[in-house]
């Protein structure tokens, strides 16, 4: 019966890994101690790379907060990486102010009408919200206190934010209102003393019952519930539900404006005209602010895609990293892999003779010690593996996001380990199949 050629090399293969796998077994400790180079070395790229994919997606997560099609002005780049001179730069921009942003506010939906009596802490903000046309929702923030909320029920933990917002923030945040409602331009007009709470805030506030309606102190004064918002989850510095949200110009009038002055979300009317309505801001913020043509901006505008690009900028030098030095511990694995292939080949020099001398070929000892050293480093890049998503999965864990299961840096380890049981097996490999018959079945 003749078979073919595809059919004999088929066969071929599985003795081989078959052998192979029978070696391996055969001598359990020496294997498992062989391999731990090459776990290692998988385990500790992809338990970096788990991990970091977790806070990638905690990260674009937290900045969806934004909502779609969503940018953000303000004094301070949301992230710096750099020497104390950039931050003494930025320090001594001027203040993002509220009439900056109600300049857009106004512009986008002419109906709004400006508060008056802040001088000169509101004109910015106004002059953007009268000018951008192409904004759907414009909202002014700053962020003012942190500290513990009091109600007749409970006493929160002192890590409550309170932030000052407009109308258009609950929209240019995608915020979602799960009870009552959002603030209306007279709430904001007459700095009233309500407020809306995140989902968390209201929980801890109000055990046992609804917060809406209901009155809670806030550094002491009092503030009348008119909303609740949806819940949102956890994020990399906490619960991002806890908080409370007051009219911007309560918050103004009570606690001034802060050394960072305030943030300017807009909303564009839809993604065609969103690179349109970046410049439109941008040019009626330098108009207000008085920037000279060809100065730069002395503003920074950022949107979530931008803050997720500069965060994988900065984790690509990790990834480098552990990618180096991973490698560097899987070549010392596949030194470890030759030495003890090479140990294997004197030890079964009398098989390889007796093998050879019923017509194997050389090509069937070089597969079978080829195999062995591949199959020894899969068996330890898939424990790598298995270990490292669970150990970076734990962060996830402990940050409430769902796993993440880095799929492109799996292969890209199981390859690698594939790559080394060649390079580092095909000299033993080659010793092996070289070897004298004769001289082979006389080794004692």
């Amino acid at each position: 019966m003749k078979f073919h050629r595809p059919t004999l090399l088929i066969g071929e293969i599985r003795e081989s890994f078959s052998m192979a796998m029978n070696a391996i077994t055969a001598h359990l400790l020496r294997s498992a101690l062989t391999l731990l180079g090459v776990l290692i070395g998988v385990f500790s790229i992809i338990v970096v790379m788990t991990a970091m994919r977790v806070l990638e997606r905690s990260v674009e997560n937290n900045l969806s907060q934004l909502g779609s099609q969503t940018f953000a002005i303000q004094k301070y780049p949301a992230v710096q990486f750099g020497n104390s001179y950039d931050w003494e730069k930025y320090w001594r921009r001027k203040n993002i102010t509220f009439e900056q942003g109600r300049d857009v506010e106004e512009k986008a939906t002419p109906n709004n009408a400006g508060v008056q009596g802040l001088g000169d802490a509101v004109e910015q903000g106004q002059a953007v919200a009268e000018r951008a046309t192409l904004a759907a929702a414009v909202g002014v923030e700053g962020t003012f206190w942190g500290g513990q909320i009091t109600t007749r029920y409970a006493k929160t933990a002192p890590n409550v934010q309170l932030l000052g917002d407009t109308p258009g923030s609950f929209q240019a945040h995608n915020w979602i209102i799960d009870e009552g409602r959002i603030f209306d331009d007279s709430d904001v007009d007459n700095a009233r003393s309500v407020c809306v709470l995140g989902s968390a805030l209201a929980k801890t506030a109000y055990p046992f019952g609804s917060a809406l309606g209901q009155q809670l102190k806030i550094n002491g004064i009092n503030y009348a519930v008119v909303g609740v918002l949806a819940p949102k989850g956890g994020s990399v510095g906490g619960n991002q539900d806890n908080f409370a949200v007051i009219p911007l110009t309560t918050a103004l009038h009570r606690y001034g404006l802060r050394w960072n002055g305030l943030s300017i979300m807009v909303q564009a009317r839809n993604s065609s005209v969103y690179a349109d309505c970046e410049e439109q801001v941008r040019g009626i913020l330098r108009d207000v602010r008085k920037v000279r043509p060809g100065d730069p901006d002395d503003f920074e505008l950022f949107s979530n895609d931008s803050l997720i690009d500069q965060f994988k900028t900065f984790t690509r030098a990790v990834r480098i990293g552990v990618t180096v030095v991973s490698s560097i511990a899987l070549l010392a694995a596949g030194v470890g892999i030759m030495n003890i292939m090479l140990v294997s080949v004197t030890e079964r020099t009398r098989e390889i003779g007796v093998r050879r001398a019923i017509g194997a070929k050389r090509r069937n000892i070089m597969a079978q010690f080829i195999l062995e050293a591949v199959v020894l480093c899969e068996v330890g890049g898939v424990i790598g593996v298995v270990l490292g998503i669970l150990g970076g999965n734990t962060l996830a864990w402990f940050m409430k996001v769902p796993p993440a299961v880095p799929v492109d840096w799996i292969v890209l380890g199981l390859v690698l380990c594939s790559v080394v049981g060649i390079v580092f097996g095909t000299y033993p490999a080659w010793k092996a199949a070289n070897l004298d018959p004769i001289e082979s079945l006389r080794y004692e």
